[in-house]
């Protein structure tokens, strides 16, 4: 097939890459020699340069390893953006294991499932969320927690304000015989193991948990080639950013394959600093850009909306950002416009998905931008449009079906799942879910998602897994969960549920279910109750009905 794509490539950007047999933390290695004092992480005052991090992380490795870890072994990160989070994620692959990076905000049932799933027996966390953990620990077979908290890493004064300022932020009481181990205790050990496990770039890196092509959370196995050819893939297609020069602002989470690849990854081969942000507040973020001259944004629409749209918005300047990188959700062109304008700087649209580590297309830098378009494939990067039907015939330019992706990104397959994987990438050739077309120049547009699923702030939701739950309360008898579009958020969740007869239960009460069971962002907006849901002839539930029945301003 012709690649019509490589004709509008930025100068400069090869089509073709040569990607070093290496592992993933070798790169945090080469900076930790090639930065060694540049700032690797900010953190609320706090700076660690590369050559703590590296330290830091090769410290938490030889602990592992003193704990009985073997290579291949899993650990759950359950932690939010934090120093923590960075070091145990690359301390995990030098010691030989898989990282299995874990959303915080999720609930009891969705942690077990994750931790069960991967047979992890480590879990990394926050004293904030030990509660949680501890819940499961007994049923998901973890034998061991290693404990820390936001304070550990934060600069003197702070760290003695914490617990005044934060409602339970008060550090959780160790037991020697819980099973829990302190984090800072284990970092200020600082007699590092000489040698670690000989590691493989095609060994497992990390377990990035997705619905994928169907609604059950399963891991993609990412190795270490797939990481660090996606991370060179980035460096080559990005190429304006200096070397030892940009700060990059990492609010998207670091547990997301979004997050880890542009703001952790990418960051790291660049030598830039990391300016982690836990959680996001327009104040917070648009004070850190203006004091920390944040030069290179990842972001969501929902995030550059929210930015735009804040009262006090005037009060900051934003004037050192020189590049944004815009993904998770398409981004309205009036959102571009606007905040290209407040910057001075470009934002860039692209792609990509957990299942390809994750990043396979965007927008060139300096040629043509096309409004609406995910831009090209990268270097390396081959696609190709299919029909719906068979998923085996190719399309021309112009016409739309699934969007088909294959290069050295491309995941080595689902954990323990050989027949989904089987189902998801044929002959080499990644299937996302998503359709798409291309033009006559090679710019690839999503115009709808083959697969059920809702993209509420920058994260995919799938109404099966929502559905399911609804269905196992004991007055639902039947439920049905969209998607209604929403400039902040992407899409906002709404569920539609018959009652059963002789039972009677309330939206609020339905709702306070799902809080009980579900991550902040699943949660559905809005209940709605009916006497029954709109079925085709053969009994299908016709969520297409509900998504126009839906009442303005909901």
């Amino acid at each position: 097939m012709e690649k019509p794509w490589l004709h509008h490539y930025d100068e400069g950007v090869s089509p073709h890459l040569d990607y070093p047999d290496c592992t993933l933390h070798r790169l945090l290695e080469i900076s930790s020699s090639k930065f060694a004092n540049q700032c690797a992480i900010h953190f609320y005052g706090s700076e660690f340069s590369y050559q703590q991090v590296w330290g830091f992380a090769s410290t938490f490795a030889s602990h592992l390893i003193r704990m009985g870890f073997k290579k291949g072994d899993r650990v759950v990160l359950f932690l939010p953006n934090c120093p923590q989070m960075v070091i145990a994620l690359y301390g995990t692959l030098i010691a030989g294991g898989v990282a299995v990076p874990t959303n915080p905000l999720y609930q009891e049932r969705e942690l077990k499932h994750q931790i069960v799933d991967a047979g992890a027996e480590i879990v990394v966390t926050l004293d904030l969320l030990l509660e949680k953990v501890t819940r499961v620990k007994e049923d998901a077979k973890v034998h061991t927690i290693i404990l820390t908290a936001f304070q550990d890493y934060l600069p003197p004064l702070k760290r003695i304000m914490y617990p005044l300022l934060n409602k339970g932020g008060e550090r959780s009481e160790i037991k020697k015989d819980d099973g829990i181990q302190s984090f800072k205790k284990l970092m200020v050990q600082v007699n590092v193991r000489e040698t670690f496990p000989g590691v493989s770039s095609e060994d497992l890196a990390i377990l990035q948990y997705t619905g994928g092509t169907t609604g059950l959370s399963k891991g993609a196995m990412l190795t270490h080639r797939n990481l660090v050819s996606n991370t060179y893939q980035m460096r080559s297609w990005y190429f304006a950013v200096r070397e030892g020069k940009e700060t990059v602002l990492a609010v998207l989470p670091l547990f997301h394959s979004y997050g880890i690849a542009v703001c952790m990854n990418f960051s790291v081969i660049t030598g830039s600093t990391i300016l982690l942000i836990p959680r996001f507040s327009p104040a917070e973020l648009l004070k850190a850009i203006q004091e920390r001259q944040v030069t290179l944004f990842p972001g969501i629409p929902g995030i550059y909306s929210a930015l735009i749209h804040y009262r006090g918005l005037k009060k900051y300047s934003l004037s050192t950002i020189r590049f944004c990188i815009s993904g998770a959700a398409p981004l309205p062109v009036k959102i571009m416009g606007e905040f290209e304008q407040l910057t001075g700087g470009l934002i860039i649209e692209g792609y990509g998905l957990s299942e390809a580590s994750p990043v396979t297309h965007s927008n060139p830098l300096y040629k043509q931008r096309k409004t609406g378009s995910i831009g090209l494939p990268l270097s390396d990067t081959d696609c190709r449009i299919v029909d719906l039907e068979t998923g085996s015939r190719e399309l021309p330019a112009g016409e739309e079906g699934e969007l088909c992706i294959k290069g050295p990104q491309v995941m080595k397959g689902y954990w323990n799942r050989p027949d989904e994987t089987a189902n998801t990438i044929r002959e080499g050739w990644l299937y996302t879910g998503d359709i798409a077309r291309m033009d006559s120049d090679g710019y690839f547009y999503i115009v709808d998602r083959k697969k059920d699923m809702i993209i509420c702030e920058g994260f995919n939701v799938y109404p099966k897994e929502i559905d399911d739950l609804l269905l196992r309360h004991p007055k639902i008898l039947e439920a049905a969960t969209v998607g209604i579009p929403d400039e902040l958020r992407g899409e906002r969740i709404h569920s539609y549920i018959v009652i059963k007869e002789h039972k009677t239960a309330t939206p609020d009460e339905i709702l306070a279910y799902c809080r009980e069971n579900l991550a902040k962002y699943k949660i559905p907006r809005r209940i709605f109750i009916r006497q029954s849901l709109p079925k085709n002839s053969l009994g299908k539930i016709l969520k297409r009905e509900l998504k126009k029945e839906t009442p303005e301003g909901c």
